[in-house]
């Protein structure tokens, strides 16, 4: 693969092969890297300086102070938890400036939960631009590396999600939703890397069925002009292939006859759709053909044969789809471009055609002031130093090859905010780190947006096993796994249980079991599996007796403390899932979906989506 230049703009004014804004872009980018020291000197002083009177900052006693040191010795490093009294008061209608000079305009919902409710990110509607300025970086760098992409389209699989209103009238949705929505996006001028295959009717539609329909059938109506191909997750991709393997069918009756199923009734998508689909007998045939073979195997590359590259997010969990997409796509590069989150957009990785295993990104110094915690890495958990407020270190501290923990100052109004992700500093970009994303701290579980931490899955266990009382029956061991050899993936539980009384425990009782996990979980798990589609239904596998034991002998054989073993709470290392699953005498799904609707417990508002 392609090593990133050491100067952008003398690689593209050297071969010639980019506009005036794309040496703008680079040049942008060299010259906040070069500079990122005093841009973040910059940039806290200017977010301090705008918010000198909110609550927040008062209460500590910054007192107008917008220099670095006082900073630093005032203000805490802090979590959600510390945040959420005050996102709370806001949520329910305080519009005093308690963390922002700037009116909140809505909250973004994170895809971490606390107390089983995502978490609520205030932000401002600047921020919108800076998420604009980040995005329009993005193909002035991968154009280094894949030249006249702005001579075709992208297939690109996006959608938006449900969103809620606070009782205080903001609402509240995730952070590509709202961009998606915003006009930045709908009323975009024309920019030869944004010209996508799908409409924007088609991506804003709220019906997730019609919406991967009529995306997928423009897609395959202009097959031949799809040069790159995509969705924001590679579970998200995936979904959409696995979503043309079961209704070719009728996309090709469409794309035969020019016509649009009746299953697709918004009215705006069918006239959108309409625009683009023309009765094409020959591309159906070519259609059907492919999709009629036995062997999927290179799909991507067979139906839309120009396809340079997959761009999904590949990192951290998302990893555990790369397989697949090598089977698909017969083994095209995948490339990550960005580095987001609803609390703040990070930063772009400036070698996008590198391998998915050496990925890293480059944080922008202009998108928010960056703090990190060195962590230590203790039987494979990140556990943060205690003595961390004295050892967060600045952008332009960190070391190569330690891991941090990611801590912000943003625009909207978090100071010192624990973001929860381990990086692991990679390299340098001039003066900026760049990372490699190394995990989400404590996530155990993740299908899609997903994270499910061992607490919260140990809480909703011991719920389950409540079911097993009457039958003199109890739960002695369990582990888990995502597994993803489904599309949809889906959680499988190995339950090992003992049961002193004759009575024989029904099918029925570990289907409840299954249920009450999800009942218990968090709301974006059971979001995922209620209206995203994007998680299937869980699974308990019940194993031999003795089960648990041979886990520890196989561990201790591998060079495990037998003074310090305890049962993983969630394996992911192959040759144990092929013990455990050795072992299962029968498993059991849950039967239906469980309980979920927008918005938080407490809020009784949902908004036209």
């Amino acid at each position: 693969m392609p090593e990133a230049p050491q100067n952008l703009l003398e690689r593209a004014e050297h071969d010639g092969l980019v506009s005036d804004n794309n040496k703008k872009a680079l040049q942008f980018i060299e010259s906040v890297t070069s500079q990122a020291d005093d841009v973040q000197d910059r940039v806290l002083a200017e977010i301090l300086s705008r918010s000198a009177n909110v609550e927040y900052l008062q209460r500590y006693g910054l007192n107008g102070h917008v220099d670095k040191g006082t900073f630093k010795k005032v203000m805490p490093v802090i979590t959600y938890e510390d945040l959420k009294p005050y996102v709370d008061r806001i949520a329910n209608g305080d519009c005093s400036p308690i963390l922002c000079s700037q009116p909140i305009s809505e909250f973004l919902t994170s895809s971490g939960t606390s107390g089983g409710e995502r978490k609520l990110m205030p932000t401002i509607e600047e921020e919108l631009e800076r998420r604009s300025l980040l995005y329009s970086l993005l193909m002035p760098v991968v154009d280094q590396f894949v030249p006249g992409l702005d001579k075709g389209k992208a297939m690109y699989f996006l959608f938006i999600k449900s969103e809620a209103k606070t009782p205080g009238g903001l609402v509240a949705r995730p952070v590509l939703t709202s961009y998606y929505k915003s006009s930045l996006f709908k009323d975009r001028p024309f920019d030869p890397y944004t010209k996508y295959t799908s409409p924007n009717e088609t991506i804003l539609c709220p019906d997730s069925y019609q919406s991967m329909y009529s995306q997928m059938l423009c897609g395959l109506c202009q097959n031949l002009q799809v040069l790159r191909v995509g969705a924001v997750f590679a579970s998200g991709f995936i979904r959409a292939i696995r979503f043309l393997e079961k209704h070719w069918p009728l996309l090709c009756n469409d794309i035969r006859k020019g016509t649009i199923d009746p299953k697709i009734t918004d009215l705006s998508v069918r006239e959108a759709v309409l625009k683009i689909l023309k009765p094409n007998t020959q591309l159906a045939d070519f259609i059907e053909a492919e999709c009629s073979k036995e062997s999927w195997k290179g799909i991507i590359t067979r139906l839309w044969p120009n396809t340079k590259y997959i761009d999904v997010i590949v990192t951290g969990t998302m990893s555990q789809y790369i397989p697949t997409l090598d089977y698909y796509s017969n083994g095209l590069p995948l490339v990550c471009t960005m580095y987001a989150s609803s609390e703040c957009y990070f930063g772009l990785n400036l070698n996008p055609m590198c391998n998915p295993s050496e990925v890293s990104y480059t944080l922008l110094p202009t998108m928010a002031y960056f703090e990190f915690l060195p962590v230590n890495r203790k039987n494979g958990e990140p556990k943060s130093l205690k003595e961390n407020q004295q050892q967060v270190l600045d952008l332009t501290d960190v070391e190569l090859g330690k891991e941090y923990e990611l801590v912000v100052t943003t625009y909207a109004g978090l100071y010192r905010y624990r973001v929860g992700d381990i990086l692991k500093v990679a390299g340098f970009k001039n003066k900026a780190p760049q990372f490699n994303f190394v995990c989400r701290k404590n996530v155990a579980l993740s299908i899609d947006s997903d994270k499910t931490d061992e607490v919260e899955l140990q809480n909703a266990v011991k719920n389950a096993a409540n079911h097993l009382s009457p039958f003199d029956a109890s739960l002695i061991e369990y582990t888990s796994y995502a597994d993803t050899s489904t599309i949809p993936g889906h959680y499988v539980l190995f339950w090992e249980i003992s049961q002193s009384g004759a009575t024989q425990i029904p099918p029925s009782v570990f289907e409840d079991c299954c249920l009450t996990i999800e009942e218990s979980l968090n709301s974006v798990y059971r979001q995922g599996r209620v209206s995203d589609k994007s998680i299937g239904p869980l699974e308990i596998k019940l194993v031999e007796s003795g089960t648990f034991d041979k886990l520890m002998d196989y561990a201790l054989s591998q060079g495990a403390s037998i003074n310090q073993y305890k049962t993983p709470r969630c394996v992911k290392y192959a040759p144990i899932i092929e013990l455990l699953n050795s072992k299962v005498v029968s498993n059991y799904f849950s039967p239906k979906c469980p309980k979920w609707v927008p918005g938080q417990k407490q809020w009784c508002t949902e908004i036209t989506k």
